[in-house]
């Protein structure tokens, strides 16, 4: 059962100015007590709730409802922004933003409105438990309803949702389905003991006799139907999270690496210089990684801009078009793993040895890039960009592609 939403104080006059302004905020924030917050690796329910209160889970929905009304190119800047503070919480706000619009895609209007107001009302925190390579999870009929029971080895934001969305074996088909986490038989285990994105709260979840309802389940679930192709697009739409939330990790450590230098580093005994930022190998460094950044930073925002292109078509997308995005974003991921882990690697090279001391945990970036960027092997979106561009092969649909 989370207990994020327990001071949640409420949102009023929220703006796109006022939405980045307060993600800035907290990701100043975050950066001041990242080591620390690394070191101890809690479930990060006090943070949580300094987005909800900031008005930040909301940011996609829309204005008639008290959201921000922000499309997802500007969802996806705000996860960078928050990665640069720390990691992990660019990776719960970019989770919550695919979790919570999911709503709209995968349920018939009339109950994803219903869930989409009263997500907004309360700044409800979304997770989910579907890793398609962990079934784990037995919905069974009782009743007039269902009971789920099973274990999810990896569930991120299991201890800080308010609601997820899961998936399960029904009779012979897999159903997905949303459901809030303080009905009775949910268990969030704390067992999450990896080296990075230790506030990522991605530990195991366990069900039991957890109930189910007819209005829990979603569209294709209910029907039995194949899945819209609508409600596809959170795999292109996860997948330029892990995009977003890299390139912010890399943008945090390369700030951090400047400002050691600035104010730390000593210049080598045969640079001739009197300041360790006047070298000139440090000063080479920091141009190529800041223009690695950058222009990966901007081939993400494109990748963003032409899923959310055929994104707003709703309904009427098509299954090439979707491929045709997925491609996009598959392009943006590779680059930005690559340019991620090397300049998260590096910035060593600008910092010097003194700055591997454990008070400062500047590996942290490398070890929350290097972590997550194992979710799915990047070498598998490469052959899946190659097969588009060479083949014409759009992606095959999947919670992986």
């Amino acid at each position: 059962m989370s207990q994020s939403n327990v001071v949640f104080a409420g949102n009023r006059n929220v703006t796109r100015e006022s939405l980045f302004a307060r993600a800035e905020e907290i990701a100043a924030d975050l950066s001041r007590r990242a080591a620390e917050l690394d070191r101890e690796g809690r479930p990060p329910l006090g943070e949580i709730v300094k987005l909800k209160n900031a008005g930040l889970l909301n940011a996609l929905h829309g204005q008639q409802i008290g959201g921000g009304g922000l499309d997802w190119v500007d969802g996806l800047r705000l996860v960078r922004i928050l990665a640069r503070g720390e990691s992990s919480i660019g990776q719960l706000l970019g989770y919550h933003y695919v979790n919570s619009q999911y709503i709209y895609w995968a349920f018939d209007e009339a109950r994803a409105q219903e869930l989409a107001r009263e997500t907004v009302a309360s700044s409800l925190y979304w997770g989910a438990a579907v890793n398609p390579r962990d079934p784990g999870l037995i919905l069974t009929r009782r009743g007039n309803g269902y009971v789920l029971n099973g274990r999810k080895s990896f569930s991120t934001a299991a201890r800080v949702s308010d609601y997820i969305n899961a998936n399960a074996a029904l009779d012979d088909r897999i159903v997905g389905f949303a459901v809030p986490t303080d009905r009775a038989g949910y268990k969030a285990n704390d067992d999450w003991d990896n080296f990075g994105q230790r506030l990522s709260d991605s530990g195991s979840v366990e069900f039991h006799d957890f109930p189910v309802y007819e209005e829990d389940l979603d569209k294709a679930a209910s029907t039995g139907g194949e899945t819209p192709v609508l409600a596809t697009f959170n795999t292109p739409l996860i997948q330029l999270v892990f995009v977003n939330f890299y390139l912010g990790t890399a943008e945090g450590a390369l700030r951090e690496a400047v400002d050691y230098v600035r104010t730390t580093t000593r210049p080598w005994i045969t640079s001739g210089v009197e300041r360790a930022a006047d070298d000139p190998y440090i000063l080479e460094r920091v141009g190529e990684f800041t223009a690695a950044l950058k222009a990966s930073a901007a081939l993400a925002d494109h990748a963003a801009a032409t899923v959310q292109a055929v994104l707003a078509k709703g309904q009427k997308a098509t299954a090439r078009e979707r491929g045709e995005v997925a491609a996009e974003a598959y392009a943006a991921k590779v680059n930005a793993t690559h340019v991620a882990l090397d300049i998260t690697s590096r910035v060593f090279e600008l910092t010097g040895a003194r700055s591997t001391a454990e008070k400062y945990r500047f590996d942290r970036f490398w070890r929350n890039v290097r972590t997550h960027t194992l979710h799915d092997p990047v070498f598998y979106k490469a052959k899946e960009v190659g097969e588009f561009i060479l083949n014409d092969r759009i992606p095959e649909v999947s919670l992986y592609s």
